[in-house]
């Protein structure tokens, strides 16, 4: 068994593993949301690529009127990908080069991902190189330094129960680790009632639109 088929079988378990709702499979996290707020930064016209697709339930919103490749770990939700909505697919480990060639995309997705990735900078590098110049780099990841996050650490609790999270960012840490390799033309808050008064204290999700030189 290789290392790309030990992560898979972790995917695999995590994408059909029972949450709020459902299981990941089939929905995807404020999804209606996110589809608007992607859609309107995408636009139309595009070779896109979007990294940790899973199943494709919110790369779909991006098909009409671009060219779009969904990449992602777990072949039988790529599987899904490409047979309900006839999205291209690819499978690949985010935690290693990317099977594409450089400047091959104007957009890349990366969206409820980035707090999964052991090495982050890896993947951004790698996302960096295949965009196109002025490419777009757009996504969205959950924050855990906001209060209610410092209050649940000073009760005695996890920040977080989810075993395949690797990065925990606050609003500082996350822009800086997209500083260090694209412009970040806007940061929005996805989630946290008062976060339109401060991101850094009151969001618990957000979404990054940014661009190449």
């Amino acid at each position: 068994m290789t290392e790309d088929d030990l992560l898979e079988g972790i995917y695999v378990e995590h994408h059909r593993r029972d949450q709020t709702g459902g299981k990941r499979i089939g929905q995807a996290f404020l999804e209606t949301e996110r589809a608007g707020l992607f859609g309107r930064w995408i636009g139309r016209g595009k070779d896109l690529l979007d990294l940790g697709c899973r199943d494709g339930t919110l790369t779909r919103h991006f098909r009409e009127g671009n060219r779009v490749v969904g990449a992602d770990i777990d072949r039988r939700a790529l599987e899904a990908a490409r047979t309900q909505y006839g999205i291209e697919v690819q499978r690949v480990n985010l935690n290693a080069p990317l099977p594409f060639s450089d400047a091959r995309f104007d957009a890349v997705v990366l969206a409820e991902t980035l707090e999964h990735l052991p090495y982050p900078r890896i993947t951004l590098g790698e996302v960096k190189r295949v965009l196109r110049p002025r490419g777009l780099f757009v996504g969205n990841v959950p924050l855990f330094y906001h209060l209610h996050g410092r209050w649940r650490v000073l009760r005695g609790k996890r920040l977080d129960s989810d075993p395949t999270h690797c990065q925990y960012f606050s609003y500082d840490s996350l822009r800086e680790l997209l500083e260090g390799f694209f412009t970040i033309e806007e940061v929005v808050p996805l989630k946290g009632r008062l976060a339109r008064y401060s991101m850094r204290l009151f969001a618990r999700n957000v979404a990054f639109r940014c661009r190449t030189s």
